[in-house]
């Protein structure tokens, strides 16, 4: 009996060498990939057992975000996103772990079940958005001398390609791995027909 690669025993390898090869440039340039953290919980969310567990997964993730972070930020990179706000991070990608989790009742990811799935994505990127730049507001002590609706215009610029980036990723994931589950019953076809 043979193990599926799908199986989360190694799912975390890509999106540990997804979030470890983007997680140092927020948009991305020329040069860099868009950060991935975003979409890396999400599938961590998607897949509901295996070795490390769910929960676990996340816990790991979370740890390793930060200490991506702090090597970033030890290297030479700027600290301003480091605040008390900081540790709304959790809830922000609880947010996208979640939605992961709830996409993951789609088991056939049919056409309409990709949609319902993106649209999840996209409202659940939205959430994170509101989160992580809400909490940066309040907690941050950078702009307590802005308005909340002066800091909301200011930020509202980014979402698109926070969003974008993300929706990206989970297109490109979803696709990935709806291939990977046509692969078996591509392999079992030819057998079928020529034992009869």
């Amino acid at each position: 009996m043979t193990k599926s690669w799908l199986k989360i025993d190694y799912l975390p390898i890509p999106l540990i060498a997804l979030m470890v090869l983007t997680r140092f440039h927020h948009f991305g340039d020329t040069l860099h990939l868009p950060d991935a953290s975003l979409a890396v919980f999400f599938f961590a969310g998607f897949y509901r057992a295996g070795a490390f567990g769910n929960k676990a997964l996340f816990i790991f993730l979370l740890v390793m975000a930060g200490l991506i972070d702090y090597l970033a930020i030890a290297n030479g990179t700027s600290d301003w996103c480091i605040s008390p706000a900081y540790v709304f991070l959790i809830p922000t990608y609880a947010v996208m772990w979640l939605a992961g989790r709830y996409c993951s009742t789609f088991k056939a990811l049919t056409l309409p079940e990709l949609a319902i799935s993106i649209s999840l994505v996209a409202l659940a990127t939205s959430a994170a958005f509101a989160i992580s730049n809400g909490s940066f507001f309040l907690f941050s002590g950078r702009y307590e001398d802005l308005s909340f609706m002066a800091y909301a215009l200011s930020v509202a610029q980014y979402f698109l390609p926070y969003i974008s980036s993300v929706l990206i990723y989970a297109l490109a994931g979803l696709v990935i791995i709806k291939a990977v589950k046509a692969l078996p019953a591509l392999q079992t076809k030819p057998r079928q027909q020529s034992s009869s």
